[in-house]
């Protein structure tokens, strides 16, 4: 699991310092302009504020609710299917799927924006894929295919979005 925060992060980064370098040979010097970057800021901050709530949101929900006994940070050893967890399967990727754009917006990086960031979150749809999913088939077996066969992966419908920003921790829901 930190593995993959590690290589998440290195990627972000990467791909800031790429860009930043990229955009003086892609774009004209306009998409360089202080303009250009004061017109992504604040969409950047919007987008980056919602990314930040819904990880907050779910992840407490998933600390809360996916863990019984004495384990360490980030595990979990019980199928969470309450919540956020009712309407889709990662709520909290589907977060983080929107932090790689939200990155590119607050640099202004107009390489990011169109390229990089969106190659960073089909990334983060195939590391769900390849590493989440089988992990999570692993860990909880049979639960965990009756889940995935009844609710989908992510889920953009208003009451699931509506779940995802309003995640209480007092047990009920909000759909």
């Amino acid at each position: 699991m930190r593995q993959r925060i590690v290589v998440w992060l290195i990627l972000l980064a990467g791909g800031l310092v790429l860009s930043l370098l990229l955009d003086v040979w892609l774009f004209p010097s306009w998409f360089r302009s202080p303009f250009f970057h004061l017109s992504t800021f604040l969409p950047g901050a919007l987008l980056m504020y919602g990314v930040l709530r819904v990880s907050r949101n779910t992840g407490r929900w998933l600390a809360r609710e996916g863990r019984v006994g004495d384990l360490p940070r980030m595990e979990t050893n019980r199928l969470v299917t309450t919540g956020p967890y009712i309407c889709m399967r990662h709520p909290m990727h589907f977060g983080l799927l929107f932090f790689p754009m939200s990155i590119a917006l607050l640099a202004g990086s107009p390489t990011f924006i169109i390229i990089v960031a969106p190659l960073e979150a089909v990334f983060i749809l195939l590391m769900l894929k390849i590493y989440e999913e089988p992990e999570a088939i692993e860990k909880f077996g049979e639960a965990y295919i009756l889940y995935r066969q009844n609710v989908p992966m992510f889920n953009c419908s208003p009451g699931c979005l509506r779940q995802l920003f309003t995640a209480s921790l007092d047990g009920k829901r909000s759909m």
